[in-house]
């Protein structure tokens, strides 16, 4: 795994660090986590003072103006006019978390301002992605005037043109990216990424769009000293979409993130509260990768194994025995999805095994009959984290193929596809995720093609994982005081990564647990330990840490300047432990590490706790318990 670091200027650095310390707002103090801190904002482009706060500890002011967004005055002029009118709104959303989060916020915002809202989710097997005609004109036969789509639309061409002859208005909203062709003929089309439009944060997700058309049609429709409460609540639901759907946590999505995960820790309605409960997260403020990894598969789950419609009458219902009831629906959901995805890629690495020159693709296309078309973007996402290459999963279902595909950082993948449309009955999305159907007959020369233009824009570097470095810490300077500050980065994300520290000859302290047969769980300290010839007249490191300033013997106990070199770290080193075996690291060896910083919670042996991204040995020595010992002890190097 390649390491890579970029040096920040120490002149950049001593000037951010100096302003942040003296801004009282921030309420820093200590020099050298603020330093590093600096340098953090820094990697993230914050260069001043100003936008460092409105990064740290952002607020609703921050909102942009939802009227800067091309398309909006028409599409909330037309929406006002319906609710006026009392005219049946059609809501014509994704069946993913994203678009059906989106659907929640304008259908609740919709008929806050006193209109009527009904929706339409496609199921994913039977109608597949995007608008269809016969949806529409069904609508036009059931007396409906007015549809939005939101988080489809952009290229849904022909559903324009069926609704423009029908005689019902249609608005757009939508964040993928339009085709060459442009975008349909609408009333309105809203869409930060349609050519032309100058809103200043493009990277909204497809909920992210509909809460500006709700924070539109709120701002002419309700009492002002209503609305900032009704927005930091819809944000509870656009910062799980946000997260779900993988945009970058920069500009106004971080505002949507930060609050909006906050809030969660006070979720009042009875959907989102009995899906916290099913997931263990309720009552706290939740990470990034809580939202990620727990709450938004669960949302996911009924668009990929079933109904999508769940998850919009979870979020609307008011009974909470009903909403605990569709909240275990999805759990279990869920699980079944989580099988079949093992099912999958088990099928995957097994083909992998037999057929080498697939794994070694520039680019992977691997297909299969049958496999669920709900969990193949899933599984797409697993390859392209195994093999460090872009993929495309394609389910073959007799005739009729359908794909997921996602990137690596090098690779556009919608462009790719851009070069060979003709080969698709219909694909879109985004530079690192599409989805695509296309006849069977042609997935061969689809996985030809995508070779060849993976071979013209890749090379074999391309694909070497590679670990970014923020910053280097020693161990002694990770602290909870630093961990306290870290925290005001998250949330964290696609835009605002994690950030990786690394330290220098760190030293095992302990033998190696190893967990699940498949963790390594290690004891790592300063690569100079205090040695017990220090100490012999003195109390141990532990008692001095561990009394109680307040006890009637505290301030006889001695305290050393250098006791931050006997502080001991647990580290947890996830699908590590294979590697570790063939090393063969012992106690005293001594590594150079990459590393997060986090918290164990666990009521018993909680506390600060190191994930590894990677570690390299760099000596293998023998542990000393004697300072003469330590500078006479031979150590030879170790890789």
């Amino acid at each position: 795994m390649k390491w890579t670091h970029k040096a920040a200027d120490s002149a950049q650095v001593e000037k951010l660090t100096a302003e942040l310390l003296s801004n009282s707002r921030l309420g820093l103090r200590e020099r050298t986590s603020t330093g590093i801190l600096a340098r953090l904002l820094l990697a993230r482009g914050i260069t001043g003072v100003e936008d460092a706060f409105r990064f740290l500890s952002p607020s609703i002011a921050n909102l942009h103006s939802p009227y800067l967004m091309g398309g909006m005055k028409a599409a909330v002029d037309r929406l006002e006019a319906a609710i006026e009118r009392k005219e049946r709104i059609l809501i014509y959303g994704d069946y993913d978390a994203d678009g059906t989060t989106a659907i929640v916020i304008l259908k609740t915002a919709i008929e806050l301002c006193g209109g009527v809202a009904e929706f339409h989710v496609p199921h994913r097997i039977r109608d597949g992605y995007d608008m269809r005609e016969e949806v529409v004109e069904r609508a036009a036969a059931a007396g409906i005037h007015l549809i939005v789509s939101v988080d489809m639309g952009i290229r849904a061409f022909g559903p324009a043109s069926t609704a423009q002859k029908l005689g019902v208005d249609l608005i757009v909203t939508d964040h993928h990216l339009p085709g060459s062709d442009g975008v349909p003929k609408a009333l309105a089309v809203v869409n930060p990424n349609q050519p032309g439009c100058e809103y200043p944060c493009k990277t909204l997700c497809g909920a992210g769009v509909a809460f500006k058309l709700a924070q539109g049609l709120m701002e002419r429709r309700l009492p002002a000293n209503d609305q900032a409460r009704l927005l930091l609540s819809f944000m509870k639901i656009v910062a799980i979409a946000t997260v779900a759907d993988a945009v970058p946590l920069t500009g106004e999505n971080r505002v949507f993130a930060k609050l909006g995960l906050e809030a969660l820790r006070t979720a009042v309605n009875p959907g989102l509260k009995a899906l916290l409960e099913v997931a263990h997260l309720g009552g706290r403020a939740l990470t990034s990768g809580e939202v990620g990894f727990r709450l938004a598969p669960r949302i996911n789950a009924a668009g990929r194994m079933d109904v999508a419609r769940d998850v919009v009458e979870l979020f609307s219902v008011k009974d909470p025995e009903r909403a605990r009831e569709i909240a275990q629906r999805l759990d279990k959901l869920n699980a079944e999805r989580q099988e079949e995805e093992r099912r999958i890629i088990a099928a995957i690495e097994s083909r992998c095994e037999e057929e080498p020159g697939l794994r070694d693709a520039f680019c992977m296309v691997i297909d299969g009959d049958g496999w669920h078309r709900g969990v193949i973007g899933i599984t797409a996402t697993r390859v392209v984290e195994r093999y460090h290459r872009p993929a495309l999963v394609v389910s073959r279902d007799g005739e009729e193929a359908h794909g997921s595909g996602r990137s690596i950082r090098p690779f556009h993948l919608l462009n790719a596809l851009e070069s060979c449309a003709h080969l698709f009955t219909r694909f879109g999305g985004h530079s690192h995720a599409v989805g695509f159907s296309l006849p069977s007959s042609r997935v061969p020369e689809l996985r030809a093609h995508m070779e060849a233009y993976a071979r013209a824009c890749l090379t074999l570097q391309d694909f070497e994982a590679v670990v970014e470095l923020a910053a280097e810490l020693p161990l002694d300077e990770v602290t909870p005081q630093f961990f306290e500050l870290l925290q005001r980065l998250e949330p964290f994300g696609v835009g605002n990564h994690e950030p990786v520290f690394f330290a220098r000859e760190v030293r095992v302290l302990a033998p190696a647990r190893i967990m699940k047969e498949t963790h390594v769980k290690l004891k790592l300290g300063a690569a100079s330990p205090l040695l017990q010839s220090e100490l012999e007249d003195e109390p141990s490191e532990i008692a001095l840490l561990t009394t109680p300033r307040c006890h009637p013997d505290s301030a006889s106990l001695p305290r050393r300047r250098d006791w931050r070199r006997a502080v001991t770290h647990e580290a947890m080193g996830w699908r590590m432990a294979e590697r570790w075996e063939k090393e063969q690291f012992l106690p005293g060896d001594l590594l150079d590490i990459a590393f997060t910083v986090g918290r164990n919670d666990h009521p018993e042996f909680g506390g600060l706790e190191l994930t590894l991204r990677d570690f390299n040995g760099v000596q293998k020595s023998i542990a000393v318990t004697d300072k003469s010992e330590r500078e006479t002890q031979p150590a030879s190097p170790k890789s």
